[in-house]
């Protein structure tokens, strides 16, 4: 993310005024032709690691198949989207977006679409459901909460609206979920959102988290710590690494020392030593921002940082 801008500016809410397309920027391939394979000794694919599409949202606006194909050939096994609007999965029909992933052999874990804090209409969620179940994805997940509506009331609001769209998703077999960043950490009248409203008011049969492994760090919490309280919680986990440690804080604005994974300082094996407990299935990488702006080579670094140091 630039500075001073938010997630919010690429999420905005245009299924019947509740769901959300993005806005997105152009791009330049051929400076990042270079350096995409990775080692032929292993298949990157069999790891099972997802990426997060953000990461490349300048690629996907100027051209969608030959992202993806980058993206494959990498060796991702798994995507994560960010692209939902008026029905449409960055401008295609569902199972026309899924023709095109499934060609290039990769699978399509999950879609990050937001509910705003004014709530949704069970005819909304409904469609919203309907949509993501003709596109096969596994999870489906909440990933902002705007500035506006960091209180105690809109939070408690949102949870509610949450679980309803949660049980409406599983009627289709989907699995909703949150996806948080670091201000839900920040107390608010005596109480921090993500513990004293989040987790425990959220159904977790219903939600689960995709806890941002970065985000939450620059919170000043620790992850293991989580899991050991709220064990079985935390199904999907963004990877994302940072190049700098610094004192806990609670807003995105500004915030730019984005990392490829392993190529920072989370420990990332000592977090991944609790995936059990935590309730953990899938990874997925995620990079805000490129510090070189080369989107593409930053996970390729990832991918081979996880398959050669992090998960052996």
């Amino acid at each position: 993310m630039k500075k001073n801008q938010s997630r919010r500016d690429f999420l905005k809410v245009t299924t019947a005024g509740a769901i959300g397309a993005i806005a997105l920027s152009s791009f330049k391939f051929k400076s990042e032709e270079k350096s995409l394979s990775v080692p032929a000794t292993v298949d990157p694919k069999t790891f099972g690691i997802a990426l997060q599409l953000y990461t490349i949202r300048d690629a996907m606006k100027e051209d969608v198949t030959g992202s993806l194909k980058k993206v494959s050939d990498i060796g991702y096994k798994y995507l994560e989207l960010a692209g939902y609007g008026d029905g449409k999965f960055y401008g295609y029909e569902p199972t026309e977006f899924k023709n095109i992933v499934h060609d290039l052999g990769m699978e399509i874990l999950s879609s990050h679409t937001q509910v705003e804090a004014k709530g949704i209409t069970l005819e909304n969620a409904k469609k919203m459901a309907d949509d993501h179940a003709k596109l096969g994805v596994k999870y489906c997940l909440q990933p902002w909460v705007n500035e506006e509506d960091r209180n105690i009331a809109a939070y408690q609001r949102m949870v509610a609206d949450w679980n309803k769209v949660g049980k409406i998703m599983k009627e289709t077999g989907i699995q909703f979920g949150y996806h948080n960043h670091n201000f839900e950490f920040a107390k608010l009248d005596g109480k921090v959102p993500y513990f004293d409203i989040f987790l425990k008011e959220l159904d977790k049969d219903l939600v689960t988290m995709e806890l941002d492994l970065f985000w939450t760090t620059k919170a000043g919490q620790d992850p293991v710590k989580i899991f050991k309280k709220y064990p079985g919680r935390f199904e999907l986990f963004h990877m994302k690494d940072m190049y700098t440690k610094e004192k806990p804080f609670f807003t995105t604005l500004g915030v730019k020392d984005f990392a490829p994974v392993g190529a920072g300082v989370i420990d990332f094996k000592r977090i991944l030593a609790k995936r059990k407990l935590a309730g953990n299935k899938y990874l997925v990488v995620e990079q805000d921002q490129s510090r070189d702006g080369k989107p593409f080579d930053d996970i390729r670094t990832s991918l081979n940082n996880l398959i050669s140091k992090i998960l052996v």
